[in-house]
């Protein structure tokens, strides 16, 4: 079993970083193994933060978003924000805790939650 070099918070070196930044670099891992980690420490006897570092040199390029894949996460962003009791674009994701709109899940009957005409059922009206 091989142990990675462990660095303490903001004392890695130069040429190693984490995949957050790698990403603002605009670059990922692209399938290379972890060199090192960075140990963050935490108060009252908590177990330190962990984080991995990766080489720059062997980072890849972000890949691009093609337009299927912006067609998917469109779609799949349009499916979290309909509400499955009324069926209504509510305009914000349903939360998961409720599982429904928050009107749906203010009312006792899910026929009570339809809106009525010229209602927005939780969306902001433009001014």
């Amino acid at each position: 079993m091989i142990t990675l070099p462990t660095y303490r918070w903001r004392l890695a070196p130069d040429g190693l970083a984490t995949r957050r930044q790698l990403r603002a670099l605009g670059l990922r891992p692209g399938g290379q193994d972890v060199v090192a980690e960075v140990h963050r420490p935490r108060r009252r006897g908590r177990a330190p933060l962990v984080a991995y570092l990766y080489r720059i040199d062997q980072a890849r390029p972000v890949r691009p978003m093609t337009p299927g894949r912006t067609a998917a996460l469109a779609a799949a962003m349009l499916a979290r924000r309909i509400c499955p009791n009324c069926l209504i674009d509510v305009g914000y994701c349903i939360p998961r805790s409720l599982g429904m709109c928050v009107p749906c899940a203010d009312s006792a009957s899910p026929s009570s939650c339809l809106p009525e005409k010229g209602d927005t059922h939780g969306k902001q009206q433009q001014q």
